[in-house]
Order: C-alpha cells, then structure tokens, then sequence
C-alpha cells in the first residue's frame, strides 16, 4: 500500500480521522492544506482573498503532482474539500495511492464547523444551504474519485479509522471480489459502507 487518501466535504472528519489513521497504521500524516500553507508562507483563506479560488486549486495540483514525483509512501493524505472536483486531481490522487470518499449529511457539516471563520467558501448569510448546494455539485466528482464511499455521520472517529484499515489493507482477493461485484451491478457506488 502506498499511500492512503481521504477525501470528502470540509468537516467530515478528513484531519482527525487521518491523524487517527496514521497512528494505527504507522504511517505519516500529511494534510494538503497546511502543505499548501507552508509552501506559500500564507493562510488559505488569505491566498483565496488575494489569488482568487482558481489559483488556489491550481496550488492543489501542484501539490498532489510533487508528491508523486516525490514518490511518497505509507502516508495518510487528508485532502482540501475541493481537490477532488478537478478531473486532473482525482486521476493524480488515484496514482498516489487509495482514495476514501467519507460521506456526510450537510446537516452534520453544519454542526461541526458554524461559527468557523477560516473556511473562506462558507462566510456568507445562509452557510447551511451554501453547504447543500455544495455537497449536491461535488458529490459526483468525490464518487467518481473514490476507491471506497463510507457514511461517517454516526461514527466515532477511532471507529472509522479502523473501518479504513480494514477496507484497504484486506488480502487482495476480496478487492477482486468487490471488483466483479460492482461490474455486475452497474453503475452502483464504488464499495459503499454504511456506517449505520
């Protein structure tokens, strides 16, 4: 296993759950943001208001690219909310290593970050329905991206680590099974797990 990605909506659970993750696999955690941040000597929401979103997600590119180039392993990777949205990017996070949808309802999102100031997409008077709109317009793309879906709304955070350990470090017949089943259901979600 190379690397471990999970990507997903802002307040999922991406950082904790990695840090989590990382611990009981022994690997190193990496969150792109704060790579981002230190590389440009800046906040994200200070490169938003002085480079625009665009330029931001261009950042995001280079990021993953320089990883890969790095050749980096045994990493856990939490991933800005909207990297995965650009094509590019989910066809880069698929070479760096197994990429973790954790699926959440905007009303759990809501919750765990109003009152928030640094996450720059949500300063505005209805956050609750930016946050619907948002998860209905990225949803396809986290799918699509995804090697795994999982529903975290009603799981600890130590319990979803584990349930990502177990997903991806199982022997490699059982990810051939799961392969065939989901050819011959279609178009279904790519190995769905319900945390109910």
């Amino acid at each position: 296993m190379k690397n471990i990605i999970l990507i997903g909506y802002m307040g999922c659970g991406k950082t904790t759950v990695g840090k989590n993750l990382a611990r009981i696999c022994h690997y190193t955690f990496l969150d792109t943001d704060e790579w981002i941040e230190q590389q440009q000597g800046r906040s994200i929401s200070e490169i938003f208001a002085t480079d625009g979103e665009e330029a931001f997600r261009e950042m995001e590119t280079q990021c993953i690219q320089t990883l890969i180039d790095s050749r980096l392993e045994r990493h856990v990777i939490s991933t800005g909310g909207g990297m995965p949205v650009r094509e590019v990017n989910r066809q880069l996070l698929k070479r760096l290593g197994k990429v973790i949808y954790l699926s959440v309802r905007p009303e759990t999102v809501y919750e765990r970050i109003k009152g928030d100031t640094k996450r720059p997409l949500l300063q505005c008077e209805d956050p609750l329905s930016k946050i619907r709109d948002m998860i209905a317009m990225r949803a396809p793309a986290y799918r699509d991206g995804a090697d795994y879906t999982l529903r975290v709304d009603t799981l600890k955070q130590s319990t979803i680590a584990l349930k990502i350990k177990r997903l991806v470090m199982r022997p490699t017949h059982k990810k051939w099974t799961n392969k065939k089943n989901q050819e011959k259901k279609g178009k279904g979600n790519k190995n769905e797990t319900s945390g109910n």
